[in-house]
């Protein structure tokens, strides 16, 4: 079981995909300014976590999943989409057909760059939106902490780290061990959840002009 946090950049808030059991995917949002979370989707498939953004406001999030159920719809086995934080209801959906490319960044509240995708599904336009070009970096951990499963830093300059499925801030006088230290603070325990896919509430079905 692993964590992978993505911030975001000018919001108090941050997107954990918590990967396990086996291949399940669950998305929480975590309010890194009262170390509070809400939780959302469960996914049965792969996401690609490096490929994976939240807008900077914290409200939107793109991702790139392989799910072979749907090999031979109109969705193929692989897209990208946006969503509403913490669902994956796919509110704009490319199709890939393949795991090369996918995800991208965004680079305003409401703009992306995509890798690598072609015309967005006719169910799921792309409004609201704007497709910018360029090119972007992955996410990746920052490998403040060594030996951890995700390493990096929150809104408020405070090192945090992961470790199988727990959620760690480093304390002051230990900020470069992997080891967790009496200083330390446990911000959540996520080990014991189990998948229990719901559909998404109303609000997060909402077109995202609306």
């Amino acid at each position: 079981m692993k964590l992978f946090i993505i911030p975001a950049r000018n919001a108090d808030a941050a997107v954990i995909l918590r990967r396990g059991p086996s291949a399940w995917y669950h998305i929480i949002l975590w309010y890194t300014n009262t170390d509070t979370f809400e939780h959302g989707a469960w996914f049965k498939g792969r996401i690609y976590e490096e490929k994976c953004d939240v807008s900077p406001d914290g409200k939107l999030l793109l991702y790139s999943v392989h799910q072979g159920a749907r090999v031979g719809t109109s969705y193929t086995d692989s897209w990208t989409a946006v969503s509403r934080v913490p669902w994956l209801q796919a509110l704009v959906l490319w199709p890939q057909g393949t795991t090369y490319g996918g995800g991208g960044r965004f680079v305003g509240n409401r703009t992306v760059v995509l890798r690598g995708v072609g015309e967005p599904h006719p169910d799921h336009p792309l409004q609201g939106l704007v497709r910018a070009d360029g090119s972007v970096d992955i996410h990746q951990s920052a490998n403040a902490i060594p030996s951890t499963d995700w390493s990096g830093y929150d809104h408020h300059s405070r090192v945090i780290y992961t470790i199988g499925g727990k959620l760690f801030a480093k304390g002051a006088r230990s900020t470069r061990s992997h080891t967790v230290e009496p200083d330390d603070t446990e911000l959540a325990d996520f080990t014991d959840l189990q998948p229990d896919p719901q559909p998404a509430p109303e609000w997060a079905r909402a077109r995202i002009n609306d």
